[in-house]
């Protein structure tokens, strides 16, 4: 038995994950940012310039919370619609919209897919056209293309079709080296007829009676195989049957385009002289010819951009601006990024709403000696709890720190024991020896440096959001990037289904 996974399906999840931001039942999504502790092979596995594989697992999922910095939610206008990104060059074979690209009938690149072609391209005015004809696999010959008309126009020696135009703000936020984003143009989308013919496969041959001819497409479309249904002109030269539409009045074009086919055949034995298909007449007896109508996608081109395209990818772009409210650290690094779907509010069942969330553990000193540096190891006595430092606020004596499941990062040297720091024992760098004593006071409300303010009870924070709550369904490892307080994080994830 063989089976495939159809590019229907595909973009059918990417719709559904689309859809899911802004439905009424909408899921909530958020960005986190996590890690400032480096790789190594004896915890998380790999090294800072190698980082590892992210795990697909059920203990990697618990992993990841716990060394979580920050979140930020993902917004419907955070996303779009995606495709690989194919910028325009002049002198560059370019493949084009064929109905039945397969393994049998492969592109000018020599793809199997025409959704893993390059059968449209980008511009530097970010205008996105869709190649109708490549003149049989040649190179593009000649400027730019511009023109946003509705109907395909000759250029460069090949037909194109304008499809959409990405906008600045779109540019600024969704095109990566890699991918633009694709939407669909409302007044190309009008113009579209479903089934009408817009290209068509032309085999040469020889022996064939120059001339001029009309052929009529037979198939399902509309009044089919008669002069009110698609009609092809058929240009005869030295025994040829002439290109696609690349010289006015020189070359086999579309006459008529006719609507509604979703299948059409041209003979070559039934040609008339004229448009009305009132005279016959003989093409002659050659050999080797053929003209094959290539049926327009579901609507017609340009009726829906993203499918017609291949848009069965989804870029989610967020920033995180600086410290986001005190939510995020700018005194550390970071080495993951990733994506988790409905958290909950630390402590209750609700589904998290808040812009942003911090993901670290707090601790206020009554008193302290010394300054705590990042990444260093911290351990309470007579708790026995273990940690590492994320942040330290001297100013007001805050301790932002994280105890990730490997030795002296959270649990114990010898037991493996976890231990949650608590009371009022000290806590002591590993590195600095600095010192300090947790605040007893029950509740105590302290305004952080860009105004958003922590709650502790007995000297204590917890995270924003509940660890282990909904679901992350994505992750990526990445070499460390430190955090200052006036950068801006712009993180652009591209998920394809």
């Amino acid at each position: 038995m063989t089976a495939i996974i159809t590019e229907k399906f595909r973009q059918h999840n990417a719709n559904q994950f689309s859809e899911s931001f802004s439905e009424s039942s909408a899921s909530t999504y958020y960005l986190f940012l996590g890690k400032s502790m480096p790789f190594t092979s004896g915890t998380s596995g790999g090294t800072d310039t190698s980082p590892p594989t992210p795990a697909d697992s059920v203990s990697s999922e618990f992993y990841l919370w716990d060394s979580m910095l920050g979140a930020k939610k993902i917004t419907s206008s955070d996303i779009s619609f995606a495709l690989p990104r194919v910028n325009w060059a002049n002198s560059t074979v370019f493949d084009m919209y064929d109905d039945t690209v397969s393994s049998s009938n492969t592109t000018a690149s020599g793809s199997s897919s025409l959704y893993g072609s390059n059968f449209y391209f980008m511009t530097s005015n970010k205008d996105v056209y869709k190649v109708l004809d490549n003149n049989g696999g040649a190179a593009f010959s000649g400027s730019e293309p511009t023109s946003t008309s509705t109907s395909p126009f000759a250029s460069g020696g090949y037909i194109l079709k304008y499809m959409y135009t990405i906008t600045a703000s779109e540019a600024v936020k969704f095109i990566t080296t890699d991918y633009i984003p694709v939407s669909t143009d409302t007044t190309v989308s009008a113009a579209a007829v479903d089934g009408k013919i817009e290209s068509i496969k032309v085999t040469g041959g020889s022996g064939y009676t120059n001339g001029t001819y009309y052929a009529p497409v037979f198939g399902d479309g509309t009044s089919q195989g008669t002069s009110s249904g698609a009609i092809i002109r058929i240009t005869v030269s030295g025994g040829s049957i002439q290109s696609f539409g690349l010289t006015a009045g020189t070359d086999t074009t579309i006459h008529a385009g006719g609507a509604a086919y979703t299948f059409g055949k041209v003979s070559l034995s039934n040609v008339f002289s004229d448009t009305g298909l009132s005279s016959s007449a003989n093409i002659g007896s050659g050999t080797g010819g053929d003209v094959r109508v290539i049926i327009s996608p579901k609507d017609g081109h340009g009726k829906n951009a993203v499918e017609e395209l291949g848009g069965h990818f989804v870029i989610a772009n967020t920033t995180i601006t600086q410290a986001e409210g005190d939510d995020f650290t700018v005194a550390n690094d970071f080495r993951q990024v990733g994506i988790v779907v409905d958290p909950t509010t630390f402590g209750t069942t609700t589904v998290a709403s808040s812009t942003t969330a911090r993901q670290t553990y707090v601790v206020k000193f009554s008193s302290a000696t010394g300054t705590f540096d990042v990444d260093e190891q911290i351990t309470q006595a007579t708790t026995g709890a273990v940690g590492r430092v994320v942040e330290y606020d001297a100013t007001r004596k805050l301790l932002y720190y994280q105890q990730e499941r490997f030795s002296t990062y959270g649990t114990a040297t010898t037991t493996q024991s976890f231990t949650a720091f608590s009371g009022t024992n000290t806590i002591t760098g590993a590195t600095t020896n600095a010192v300090g004593t947790p605040s007893s006071t029950g509740s105590d409300t302290v305004t952080l440096a860009n105004g958003n303010t922590v709650t502790l009870t007995s000297g204590y924070a917890n995270p924003e959001l509940q660890p282990d709550s909904g679901n992350i369904v994505y992750i990526e490892n990445r070499k460390p990037i430190q955090r200052v307080s006036d950068q801006t994080e712009d993180v652009k994830i591209i998920i394809e289904f």
